[in-house]
């Protein structure tokens, strides 16, 4: 241990005599790092935000849907209760059934048709929807008298932006008009998105809304029973409706494989050339600095310094110079990739942004302690293999 410490210290007062000609070097390096922590930083955001927009698509990995179809469309009380069947033989937690409907809503300005996606609760975690104000629909919101809906945010602007908690209704028509409850609003799709609104499939009912027909159902299973259950579905579905066509498949973004392991590539090819770079110029500084303390190595060995030693106390200066700047640029990284700017441009699908990735920041330390080991080992070795005698005459 007290090795390890003297040649710490020595190596710190090595830089401090030789800061002017590693400065350049530390500050190559400390950019580097900063480029490097700043690329991974930046690739695990855009890939949260991927990944956000994705399952809002098609659900959280692994999400099956479900449709049973024939010349015929089945039943929709006998289709719903061997859906509810699966549920409870598999313990699904998360389930949905997902269908279209039009129907006419009052607002200040008049009546305007708006496209319904008719939906249960768990439809909000399977597709990870972000709200901007309110909530999600529970349970109890199946037995309102008054439905609840949750709308978009040009359906909310239309309504004239009422608060959520005195006055949310809004006049929804039917056979008999009644007033529906705003409980929430989610952000537009896309720039100026027509109104859209979800229901649930009960209050859908109640309210006589007729629906298109073309719906199916939807478990989120995991990953891990993705393809069990896709046969065990399949096969309860053909014994309850034979002659009917049964689909189960994932309709997840990562059905296909993982659609990032490209841009995690690309990611991974760019930091290995940044580091690259921040080594060569590393090298190049510590071959100068050894060549110019040839002499002061010589006297050194003269009095007993053993080879271990000096070459210890090379690579050190450059590990610890280098560690130095990798904090330096970890922490630029880290500026740099949790401006809200940054963030809002590289995951725009994303309402809460994750921390800054720790595997990030120990990869730049990591790194930048790798380039200085790599960067004084040649130089060390060659101060080793310096000849006392020449080394002082020198």
């Amino acid at each position: 241990m007290t090795g390890v410490v003297s040649a710490l210290l020595e190596a710190w007062q090595e830089l401090r005599i030789n800061k002017t000609r590693i400065l350049l070097a530390l500050v190559g390096v400390a950019l580097s790092v900063a480029a490097l922590t700043s690329v991974v930083g930046v690739g695990n955001l855009a890939r949260e935000g991927l990944t956000a927009n994705s399952e809002r698509n098609g659900g959280r990995s692994a999400t099956l849907g479900v449709g049973v179809y024939g010349p015929t469309a089945p039943d929709a009380a006998t289709l719903t209760a061997a859906y509810q069947g699966i549920v409870a033989r598999y313990g699904i937690d998360y389930y949905t059934s997902v269908d279209q409907a039009e129907n006419g809503f009052q607002f200040p300005t008049g009546v305007r048709r708006v496209q319904l996606q008719v939906v249960d609760p768990g439809y909000g975690t399977i597709h990870r929807l972000t709200l901007e104000q309110g909530g999600w629909f529970t349970a109890g919101d199946e037995t309102r008298l008054a439905p609840a809906v949750v709308v978009n945010e040009a359906f909310y602007n239309l309504a004239g932006r009422p608060n959520l908690t005195t006055n949310p209704g809004v006049g929804i028509l039917g056979e008999g008009p009644a007033t529906a409850v705003i409980i929430g609003v989610v952000p537009d799709d896309w720039e100026q998105a027509p109104p859209s609104a979800f229901i649930l499939s009960a209050a859908a009912a109640a309210a006589d809304i007729p629906l298109s027909g073309s719906g199916q159902f939807k478990f989120w299973v995991g990953q891990e029973q993705a393809e069990p259950l896709k046969a065990a579905i399949a096969s309860d579905l053909q014994a309850q409706f034979p002659g009917m066509h049964i689909q189960v498949d994932r309709a997840d973004y990562a059905s296909q494989g993982d659609p990032f392991a490209v841009v995690q590539l690309a990611v991974g090819g760019i930091a290995g050339l940044v580091l690259l770079l921040g080594a060569v110029g590393m090298l190049n500084i510590s071959m100068v600095t050894v060549r110019y303390r040839v002499r002061e190595i010589g006297i050194r060995r003269s009095f007993g310094a053993s080879s271990h030693r000096i070459f210890v106390g090379v690579m050190m200066e450059s590990v610890v110079a280098t560690a130095f700047a990798g904090v330096l640029g970890v922490m630029v990284a880290v500026a740099v990739v949790k401006n809200p700017w940054v963030e809002k441009a590289i995951a725009p699908g994303l309402s809460t942004y994750p921390p800054f990735p720790v595997d990030a920041a120990l990869l730049g330390l990591g790194s930048a302690v790798l380039v200085g080991a790599l960067a004084g080992a040649v130089p060390a070795l060659v101060a080793v293999r310096v000849k006392v005698i020449d080394a002082i005459r020198f």
